[in-house]
């Protein structure tokens, strides 16, 4: 297979991410698929960060334990990554800095003849990397142009300089394929809730969903949107419900460590009947834990979230088509059934950079929600059958529109009546049956590998590609869950026909969705489970997986 991954690293602050991308987009070029696993610290400047850049034939969602290029911009991405050098490992090295075996180039040399800035330290590694590979000088040159804003001119030139630094000690050969963008996960999953109809984007900062908010806030002005960054979560979720009781779809971002400060907005949520999205990024807690790294911790929480019963949607997007066609699913559902949806990602999704094609995504269809006709009186919250009750925005002049965090009649006005908090409970419940049967139109669960086996990894979220992947090896099914709740029994029953053995595939200490299909009635046989803050790699599932098949 025409494949090949490298590892660039140095301190935070030196431009790692950039690098990284920019040398994705120079692979990109060639037809290959991409995938980028980012690493770093809490830290603002200094501490160690690298990046993993994988390329393949086909598409690809995981990376490997050892690498074809090892790019150092300081000490401790050799001496931190011996574990990922194997024969023939080519190592690029900045010799000012830098004690290794491999190909060293004086970064310093370069950088102070051509006068430039030490970031520019990147474009020179970049451009040996380059060469290196037997890339072209000319399709570097267009992506650096293409992808630098700032002094482009200077760039090429140290980018030249490091390209005429090296020989040729790789050769990738260009694929006859259609070239795809490439995407972080939050920027697919942004995206979709635009394409959705996402009027207001309300968020406070919190890795891994801070892109999200930087994204949107640079696609305002070309989609019209209000982004805002208020004080608190607290204020985020509130924000948020306001808009939503104007009419306007809405959606906010946070992390484990936020989600909690919006628990209560969340139930307010289901008592009023606000529809509101509410990106979750997950990370290892509990606390503040490792702000940086992901997990797949907060699925018992979400699906559980807040004081009292009411009804909700919980997602988790697999990879970046899924959050794009998942995120305006959410929307749309969250507005027709009147009630909190939920995006569970996690940083390997969210921060994770793919090939994204958006023909295997799904038709997005923006859906309308159920409005009032204007006769009879209006009344906010009318029974109905479905418990979606036809909806009017102030400041309609011929509705009375009153929202109620209280037990309220069906015109909004707070109760205690035995028989009348029966009635609106039971209404507020109901939403979730008929949400169920809605999604049985769609595909809710996605079954991969060979569909005969009788084994079976089941995984949820991030998880899936390294899955389907390391699947292949054992010619193993996968199921991958895209429904959290309301849980999709019927097509996750339909996919396990034929099944022998369930293992589950998790980012958790304790294994949340094997408790989850536990009690649906569904026994897991055994669990491979990851909770040091770091994704599964190829070789390693395949390891575990050869374990647990025995």
């Amino acid at each position: 297979m025409n494949e090949i991954s490298l590892l660039i690293g140095g301190k935070a602050g030196f431009g790692i991410d950039t690098a990284s991308l920019i040398i994705a987009r120079i692979l990109n070029q060639l037809g290959l698929r991409l995938y980028i696993y980012r690493d770093y610290p809490s830290l603002i400047r200094g501490g160690h960060t690298f990046s993993i850049v994988r390329a393949a034939e086909k598409m690809i969602y995981a990376h490997r334990e050892k690498v074809d290029f090892l790019i150092a911009l300081n000490q401790d991405t050799v001496d931190l990554h011996r574990d990922k050098i194997k024969d023939g490992t080519i190592i690029i090295y900045d010799s000012d800095t830098v004690k290794s075996e491999g190909t060293g180039i004086s970064l310093g040399k370069i950088i102070q003849e051509e006068n430039a800035p030490e970031i520019m330290r990147n474009t020179a590694v970049t451009g040996a990397f380059s060469q290196a590979a037997g890339i072209p000088w000319d399709i570097t040159e267009k992506v650096l142009k293409n992808n630098i804003a700032k002094e482009v001119d200077l760039n090429l030139k140290v980018a030249r300089r490091g390209f005429d630094a090296v020989g040729t000690l790789f050769k990738l050969e260009p694929q006859k394929e259609k070239i795809l963008p490439i995407l972080t996960g939050n920027e697919a999953l942004s995206l979709g809730l635009i394409r959705g109809g996402l009027k207001n984007y309300v968020a406070y900062p919190m890795t891994p969903c801070s892109s999200v908010l930087h994204f949107m806030a640079s696609a305002a002005p070309d989609f019209g949107l209000k982004v805002l960054h208020p004080e608190s979560e607290i204020s985020v979720i509130l924000m948020a419900l306001g808009f939503s009781y104007m009419g306007e779809k809405t959606a906010v971002g946070t992390s484990g460590g936020g989600f909690c400060l919006m628990v209560e907005g969340l139930s307010f949520s289901g008592m009023s009947e606000l529809p509101v999205v509410i990106i979750v990024g997950q990370r290892p807690g509990p606390s503040t834990g490792l702000p940086t790294y992901s997990a797949q911790t907060e699925l018992s929480f979400v699906l559980n979230a807040g004081q009292g019963e009411f009804s909700r949607l919980v997602v988790a997007p697999g990879d970046a088509e899924e959050a794009y066609y998942l995120s305006a699913l959410c929307l749309n559902l969250s507005w027709k059934y009147q009630l909190p949806a939920i995006i569970l990602t996690d940083k390997n999704l969210s921060e994770g950079a793919y090939s994204f094609n958006i023909d295997s995504a799904g038709e997005i269809n923006e859906e309308q929600p159920l409005m009032w006709g204007r006769q009879p009186v209006y009344k906010r919250y009318l029974n109905t059958e479905t418990g979606v009750s036809p909806l009017a925005f102030v400041p309609d002049k011929d509705a009375v529109i009153k929202i109620n965090s209280y037990e309220h009649d069906e015109s909004g006005i707070t109760t205690e009546d035995v028989q009348l908090t029966k009635l609106m409970q039971e209404k507020r419940l109901r939403k979730e049956k008929y949400l169920s049967e809605e999604l049985e139109k769609y595909k809710t669960v996605e079954v991969s590998g060979n569909k005969q086996s009788g084994i079976v990894l089941v995984c949820w979220g991030s998880n899936k590609g390294v899955c389907i992947e390391a699947a292949g090896k054992n010619n193993l099914r996968v199921i991958h869950p895209l429904v959290l709740r309301p849980f999709p029994i019927t097509q996750f029953q339909q996919a396990l026909q034929g099944v022998e053995k369930i293992i589950c595939v998790e980012n958790n200490a304790g294994g949340q969705l094997a408790d989850l299909l536990n009690l649906h009635g569904i026994r897991v046989d055994a669990r491979i489970l990851k909770y040091d803050g770091r994704p599964f790699t190829l070789e390693e599932l395949e390891s575990e997986i050869e374990k647990a098949v025995k």
